[in-house]
């Protein structure tokens, strides 16, 4: 392939991602990847799912380590610790309820219902989560989602409260 080729390529892959919705270039990068045997390098999956690696600041290795420091109890605070590990760990700039539910599932806890659980989030005063687009019209619609500095709070402290009943056990 001649880099013409791939630069035509690119343009053209560039043209029909734009045209798709964050879930929708998501799933198409994962399928690429699997498809062309790239998941052992630094790929495009690993940028597009916040569930990839954690950052170099990130304290915890894995979402269960996370998990476990912060001993959620209910939907709400799993799905609130699930969206602290995709952004503040992950460092993801925001991610959809499909991620933070994977996560969950794969450590045997996942949410029956978990936009519902976002949005209780979003309702709190002040707001957990922040709901920043709605792609689609139906009530299905992909939602793209953020956490706010008062949900980092909350998990940090969710985090310290369970460290700090450790110490005095």
């Amino acid at each position: 392939m001649t880099d013409i080729d791939e630069i035509d390529a690119i343009k053209q892959m560039s043209g029909l991602m734009e045209r798709l919705d964050e879930g929708a270039r998501t799933r198409s990068l994962d399928w690429l990847v699997s498809k062309y045997g790239m998941g052992g390098s630094k790929s495009a999956r690993t940028m597009a799912t916040p569930n990839a690696q954690p950052t170099q600041n990130a304290p915890y290795a894995s979402f269960a380590e996370l998990f476990d420091a912060a001993q959620p109890v209910g939907d709400r605070d799993r799905a609130l610790v699930a969206a602290y590990w995709a952004q503040v760990c992950a460092g993801a700039e925001n991610f959809q309820s499909q991620t933070l539910n994977d996560e969950l599932k794969n450590l045997g806890y996942g949410v029956s219902n978990i936009t519902d659980a976002l949005t209780r989030l979003k309702s709190d005063r002040p707001a957990l989560i922040l709901q920043l687009k709605k792609s689609g019209t139906s009530k299905q619609a992909r939602k793209t989602y953020k956490v706010t500095q008062e949900g980092i709070r909350r998990v940090s402290a969710m985090v310290a409260s369970n460290l700090s009943s450790q110490d005095s056990a």
